[in-house]
């Protein structure tokens, strides 16, 4: 899969496809496996991923077999793919390769067309009772946008992937409205001035039912997922659980907070603010834009240390001039370029920064540049690491 076709996670824009149309193609081809099971499908600039990985710890505990597919991956690829927790078996990916390794050739499907057909069928086959779908990127075109869901969510909208989906928010927040079906509720995570309207107007004329989180007025348990920008999350998943209540699913409010508490544990999430070691405390977060890193940065700094070093890396597609500046000035930088062919250059990442005012040395490897920062190091001191996703899985 990884060698053969095109992945976003690569090789970025290049390996978007801009319709359905190979998806219909493969749900056919599979007998249409995403009807055979309910769904959630979450979209989002931010959190889609943190709000997919709650809900989903949320409905365990509320007893339900719980698919989840999720993307990207840090470490391996059935992480994508869970139920209750549980990666897909390297024997059920092989056999779905397998099997319809000639119709995947014929079509010339890309590698998310076919992670999504494998995902909806490991969860039709396995009967799972629902499924948390995250979106990959996008939503109106995006492969996981042929399901009908219980609920649709989407978490928040922000200048990201802006080639793809449009250079202003209300442009963006109409692809990510795509999701939005006709007759079917939908959470609006955040509001947004130049945004919610658009959904508004996308949910009146599909009858679909707005649900803006912030007009939730119930507790929010605690979770054990530490960034301060998941109270927002929190806030998504309660008003998600009551709408999903109100449409019959038995979600009790222990089952509720017990979710909260153990998404890592009940899920295998990874990556958000998270803390590896202590003396030299180690944390990575995997924000990598605008949005997720003012608050990332302004967490950053309410830590407490001596000194602080941050292991940064990005993909050669950010917009370093709207990310840059949220960095701290006083801290000791070490850039790196992340192993995929997308990763931007050290250097050009050190001069690029350099004019922002942000000190440090590139290093040949994310490996190379964290060991150089535990080695500057000392107890009392703070070292992130972070900038990308794919930063972050290097030393996970």
């Amino acid at each position: 899969m990884f060698q053969q076709l095109p992945m976003y996670q690569q090789v970025g824009n290049k390996a978007y496809k801009v319709d359905l149309s190979n998806i219909r193609k493969l749900a056919t081809h599979l007998q249409n496996p995403h009807q055979k099971f309910k769904s959630i499908h979450v979209a989002g600039t931010n959190g889609k991923g943190s709000v997919s990985h709650m809900l989903s710890s949320v409905l365990q505990e509320s007893g339900y077999r719980v698919g989840l597919y999720t993307s990207p991956h840090l470490k391996d690829f059935r992480e994508r793919i869970k139920i209750n927790g549980k990666e897909i078996s390297e024997e059920a990916v092989m056999e779905f390769i397998t099997s319809n390794k000639a119709f995947f050739e014929a079509e010339q499907l890309s590698f998310f067309e076919m992670t999504v057909g494998m995902a909806f069928q490991y969860f039709a086959e396995e009967k799972v009772d629902i499924a948390v779908i995250e979106v990959g990127l996008g939503g109106r075109l995006d492969s996981t946008n042929i399901i009908t869901p219980e609920v649709s969510v989407i978490t928040n909208i922000g200048l990201d992937h802006t080639a793809i989906l449009g250079n202003t928010l209300a442009e963006i927040a109409a692809e990510k409205g795509g999701i939005i079906k006709k007759d079917t509720p939908v959470v609006i995570g955040e509001y947004q001035e130049e945004t919610f309207p658009v959904f508004k107007k996308i949910a009146e004329r599909l009858n679909a039912p707005l649900y803006p989180a912030e007009e939730y007025s119930g507790s929010l348990p605690e979770t054990d997922l530490r960034g301060y920008y998941q109270k927002k999350n929190v806030r998504t998943v309660m008003s998600t659980v009551e709408v999903l209540q109100e449409r019959g699913w038995k979600i009790p409010p222990e089952a509720t907070e017990k979710g909260l508490k153990q998404v890592v544990s009940g899920t295998g999430l990874r990556g958000r603010w998270e803390v590896l070691r202590e003396n030299p405390k180690v944390i990575c977060d995997t924000a990598h834009n605008k949005e997720g890193l003012v608050y990332a940065m302004k967490q950053l700094q309410e830590e407490e240390f001596k000194h602080l070093f941050l292991v940064i890396g990005v993909v050669n597609d950010k917009d370093l001039d709207s990310v840059l500046p949220l960095f701290p000035k006083e801290g000791q930088y070490f850039f790196c370029k992340p192993a995929i062919p997308r990763g931007m250059e050290a250097p050009l990442l050190r001069k690029k920064a350099g004019g922002n005012g942000l000190i440090g040395e590139a290093y040949n490897s994310v490996s190379e540049a964290y060991e150089a920062a535990l080695q500057a190091a000392s107890a009392g001191d703070v070292i992130y690491v972070g900038g990308s996703t794919f930063t972050v899985a290097e030393i996970i």
